[in-house]
């Protein structure tokens, strides 16, 4: 198979059927959603949901020529040619109301010339709306497509000022409530976006919306699978470990097959290195920031579960921190069961770029030296190779020690019980170490599992007033290393104790089991 050109960054279907790129075909996902009428799809920033809106748009607008050889070639009836009104709002960002409205308007006059319509009557948003796709209807003899791309950015941008993102959905609202009474008019009507709005903020009256976020059958609707590396890419897949290209990128799932992320893919395969390509192009300091002030047991990132109702919970002023995480791609579903019926979901992290840079950034707003505080964590690695548990305390004691006492009265996370936890904890995840926070057994529950190089490492913590031995006492009463040794590789426990008062560790008891 000869290789072709990179897609990176491009969403415009026909540039990369004309122009020798490499294309995942996603047409036959495209006819199943458009058999329905109207349809709404979250996935995270760079999933190629803009190149999937634009796919539809050409499929609609009859030109088959650019689908030959593609699932929908001979498939979809090209005979019949929608008008497709298009909306979007990826590019630059909008910080006012006015700003908004403008935007607006200009989108539905620029949609009027391109279907060759006549002058918009007019300036109120929701009667142009209304104009255009009735009038498109009338000119062009067929219902009306309309599809927009990244409906919610406007708010997202916003959400650190809370009145701003208001007049941002109110102003969204505005447009997308013309949609209901226009349904006689509409052949199809999708939506994608990053996150998932209540109908009563933002869809007012649209109660047909089909949600298919969660909808097994699509959970690979955008990314790429296994299959496409195989096949799509094989070309580039020359030289690269492929363990560490899994490890790195893939992992996102919604409930159903799991994908890679696009972005972070095109730019392995362009630049050969591996790298956090897609959390580097936007940090989520909002993210971050709500964590810390929500003041979040950061450990307790790995053991989140939440049913329908939470993931799909979010406004303006309330928005709860699963579905946060799980929105904007932090998180994703490990694990779907049951209650009574109803779906559960365990959520975890996709790969190790997202757990290696989320957890960075949380460890920088746990620590008043960002930069001391990482070049710390990045000796732990080796220290762990090594078995060196004496160089893993010193790192983890050189880090607590750098923290001022001012800095534990001023610093809200600081103040919370699982402090200790949570720092050290992102010690460990923030360079990309196989962590498990929380590790249930039989017996009860670890505070942190790390495994490396072929080694576990079991650590127990516990703040107190004076060394007792109880955390490494702990481990042993409640047999944490069982499962391990069952596995024959050596464990190491560490009972860590904190003290109150000194703000550091004062007794770090280790022990080193070998199976058999």
């Amino acid at each position: 198979m000869s290789r072709k050109k990179l897609p990176t960054g491009i969403a415009t279907f026909a540039r990369i059927r004309r122009g020798d790129y490499y294309y995942v075909d996603k047409t036959g996902y495209a006819m199943q959603v458009a058999d329905g009428a109207t349809c709404f799809l979250s996935r995270p920033r760079r999933f190629g949901k803009s190149l999937f809106i634009d796919t539809l748009a050409e499929m609609f607008a009859g030109n088959k020529a650019l689908f030959e050889g593609l699932a929908c070639y001979d498939e979809w009836d090209w005979d019949t040619v929608h008008p497709v009104v298009r909306l979007g709002f990826a590019e630059g960002s909008l910080t006012s109301r006015a700003e908004l409205d403008e935007r607006i308007v200009a989108q539905l006059q620029s949609n009027a010339v391109r279907l060759g319509l006549g002058p918009m009557p007019g300036y109120r948003i929701p009667d142009l709306f209304i104009w255009l796709i009735q009038e498109a209807e009338q000119v062009h003899g067929q219902a009306v497509v309309v599809l927009v791309d990244e409906y919610d950015k406007p708010i997202i941008d916003n959400l650190a000022d809370t009145a701003v993102a208001e007049q941002m959905r109110d102003g969204l609202r505005n447009v997308y409530s013309v949609l209901k009474g226009q349904d006689a008019h509409l052949r199809f009507v999708m939506l994608t976006g990053v996150s998932k709005f209540s109908k009563v903020s933002l869809f007012s009256g649209l109660n047909n919306l089909d949600d298919i976020t969660l909808d097994p059958p699509y959970s690979a609707i955008c990314g790429y699978t296994e299959e496409d590396l195989d096949t799509v890419f094989a070309p580039e897949l020359e030289g690269l470990d492929r363990k560490l290209v899994r490890e790195w990128y893939n992992g996102y799932n919604w409930d159903g097959e799991a994908v890679y992320n696009p972005y972070d893919l095109l730019l392995l395969f362009k630049k050969r290195q591996f790298k956090p390509y897609w959390y580097e192009t936007a940090t989520p300091k909002f993210l971050v920031d709500t964590l810390t002030s929500r003041q979040f047991y950061l450990p307790g990132l790995q053991t989140i579960t939440a049913d329908d109702t939470v993931l799909s919970a979010f406004d303006v002023g309330d928005m709860s921190t699963e579905a946060l995480l799980f929105q904007t791609g932090y998180l994703t579903i490990g694990d779907t069961y049951e209650v009574l019926g109803a779906p559960r979901y365990q959520l975890r992290f996709p790969n190790r770029e997202v757990r290696a840079s989320l957890t960075g950034a949380l460890l920088a707003a746990c620590s008043p030296d960002p930069t001391a505080a990482r070049t710390l964590a990045d000796r732990l690695p080796r220290f762990l190779q090594a078995g060196d548990l004496a160089g893993v305390e010193d790192v983890v004691k050189e880090h607590f020690a750098s923290i001022p006492h001012d800095w534990h009265r001023s610093n809200k996370i600081a103040q919370v019980e699982g402090y200790y936890s949570s720092v050290f904890y992102t010690l460990f995840a923030s360079v990309g170490l196989d962590t498990i926070a929380e590790d249930t057994s039989s017996r009860g529950r670890l505070d942190l599992a790390v495994r490396h190089a072929g080694q576990v490492f079991l650590f127990e913590l516990k703040v107190v007033d004076a060394p007792t031995g109880a955390a490494l006492a702990q481990i042993k009463d409640k047999a944490y290393a069982a499962k391990y040794l069952a596995k024959g590789v050596p464990v190491h426990l560490v009972g860590v104790e904190f003290s109150r008062t000194e703000r550091n560790i004062v007794a770090w008891d280790t022990e080193t089991i070998t199976p058999g």
